[in-house]
């Protein structure tokens, strides 16, 4: 049986029968991690309040090689996050961004530069802005994982930009000529262009501040219909974030 130590983040739980959780970590040193963490959801478990989502702290395991779930021993809080679930947009977007991870990476696969991205990220959102702190985020997780749409020609044809209408499909900038014919491209303009390579390569507290006026809102339609692509369905956490807009804007009008 052997034992593993890390610092990790909860990126997902759900209930396992009458008293246990099954609890999925992103590690620094083991990356994705499922396990089961035994009378987690009764009154006096030894792991009351350290399972939160977004929570980080330092995680200990036991891994039997007889299933894909470890046995969770414990894992001790280091940075709670709990602002991060005060607030229902906070929550969204923080969900966008553990969604990206889980959904784009493997069951133990370490990546040590992704897990130091999210976490500084998880800790901007704190105080900084949700929705710009999630584009950034997301911008460089799908870098990290090698999934960096192309922005300097068309991925169809070679031809360089600028493009009257340019438009972002798989592997990323469609041009006028190629796009006919190819399903779910999504338009995107230059200065959406110019602000994603920017976010991409410019200093995290540069990243934050940067003015992007109305192109922060097309990034975040642009950077979600490229996740669906490479994952194969919408995020989940976008319905979400949809729904608390809705919602806002009907109480905004009561």
């Amino acid at each position: 049986m052997a034992l593993g130590k890390s610092v990790a983040v909860v990126i997902g739980s759900f209930a396992l029968g009458e008293s246990d959780r099954v609890v999925t970590f992103f590690s620094r040193d083991f990356g994705k991690v499922r396990g089961v963490a035994k009378a987690a959801r009764r009154p006096r478990s030894r792991f009351s309040g350290s399972l939160e989502l977004f929570t980080v702290g330092q995680l200990v395991f036991f891994d039997t090689d007889r299933s894909d779930l470890v046995r969770i021993d414990h894992f001790d809080v280091l940075h709670p996050l709990a602002r991060l679930r005060d607030d229902l947009e906070r929550i969204g977007h923080a969900a966008w961004m553990i969604e990206s991870v889980a959904r784009l990476t493997a069951e133990r696969d370490p990546h040590v530069g992704l897990y130091a991205l999210l976490v500084r990220s998880l800790r901007s959102m704190e105080r900084a802005a949700a929705g710009r702190v999630a584009v950034c985020f997301v911008t460089r997780c799908v870098d990290a994982v090698g999934h960096r749409p192309r922005l300097d020609s068309c991925v169809e044809c070679g031809r360089r930009p600028p493009f009257p209408r340019a438009r972002l499909g798989d592997g990323g900038l469609v041009c006028d000529a190629c796009a006919p014919g190819l399903p779910g491209l999504v338009p995107i303009s230059p200065s959406a262009i110019v602000a994603l390579e920017r976010l991409r390569t410019a200093a995290w507290e540069d990243a934050l501040s940067a003015p992007l006026g109305r192109t922060e809102g097309e990034l975040k339609i642009v950077l979600e219909a490229y996740l669906t692509r490479l994952i194969g369905h919408p995020p989940r956490a976008t319905k979400f974030l949809r729904e608390v807009r809705r919602l806002s804007v009907t109480g905004d009008r009561g």
